[in-house]
């Protein structure tokens, strides 16, 4: 599971280190989460293709998934891209899970929430993972994987919790900052607060600090460039017992490579 991809050169590092890495790690499956993927902010057909083509499997998301209207009926369409389950279905474009099948066959859910706390007031993330989980016509898969776009740590540790033993893993995203707790949650869910994410190293979570900065120093407005240099890949590899669903193993993989 890869940490929000930043833009060109973040699409560049996936390019360039996950067909390497599914091989050398025997890697039967691959999320990343897109929304920062085109320019910066939001998702698009053409961008979205690239990671498919570098070989990631589904796409989650998160509020910037929103950002190029032009995504709007791809999401619709496309099975593999994913935006929050949580902004409901009045009127709102695309799918919050699917189900999907691994290089070996085996089936598998990826579900995708979005927090609250500090963030847009859409549907409780907890109480529509229950509705999925508990009310679904037919069970999911054992394999369920759960992608948390969320702003603050208690508020994914709590979701982690809330559904340690009824999925396999929950990784947030959003922050782009990697964090270090990962684990295995006592009922056997994988849990890591915060993937980081897959951008220029030297940067300010992945946009030009020249760009930024003027936001911190004197509260100017600006607008975010993506920034240059060296590529940091942030991702987690997790492997899980497919008969059970329940996690075996949680590691960060780290590479920084020059794009």
């Amino acid at each position: 599971m890869i940490g929000d991809v930043i833009g060109k050169p973040g699409r560049l590092a996936v390019e360039q280190l996950l067909p390497g890495l599914r091989a050398e790690r025997g890697v039967e499956f691959v999320t990343a989460n897109g929304e920062n993927l085109a320019g910066g902010m939001g998702l698009t057909l053409t961008t979205a293709e690239a990671l498919f083509e570098a070989g990631v499997d589904v796409i989650t998301s998160g509020n910037h998934i929103w950002d190029k209207r032009e995504i709007y009926p791809v999401l619709e369409r496309e099975e593999r891209i994913l935006r929050p389950l949580n902004y409901g279905t009045n009127d709102v474009p695309g799918r919050g899970w699917g189900i999907y099948h691994s290089r070996d066959g085996t089936e598998l859910a990826v579900v995708n929430l979005q927090g609250r706390t500090y963030m847009l007031p859409i549907d409780n993330p907890f109480t529509d993972a229950d509705r999925l989980l508990d009310e679904s016509s037919e069970p999911l898969p054992p394999i369920r994987l759960v992608d948390f776009h969320c702003e603050i740590t208690s508020e994914k540790n709590a979701l982690g919790l809330y559904l340690d033993g009824r999925v396999s893993a929950v990784v947030g995203t959003h922050t782009h900052v990697v964090t270090g707790d990962e684990r295995i949650l006592p009922k056997g869910t994988a849990y890591q607060s915060d993937l980081g994410m897959t951008g220029p190293l030297w940067s300010i979570i992945g946009f030009d600090p020249k760009t930024v900065l003027p936001r911190f120093v004197n509260a100017l407005p600006t607008r975010f460039e993506v920034g240059e240099g060296p590529v940091v890949f942030n991702a987690a590899q997790i492997d899980l017992d497919p008969a059970t669903g329940r996690a075996l193993a949680i590691e960060r993989v780290a590479r920084v490579v020059d794009v």
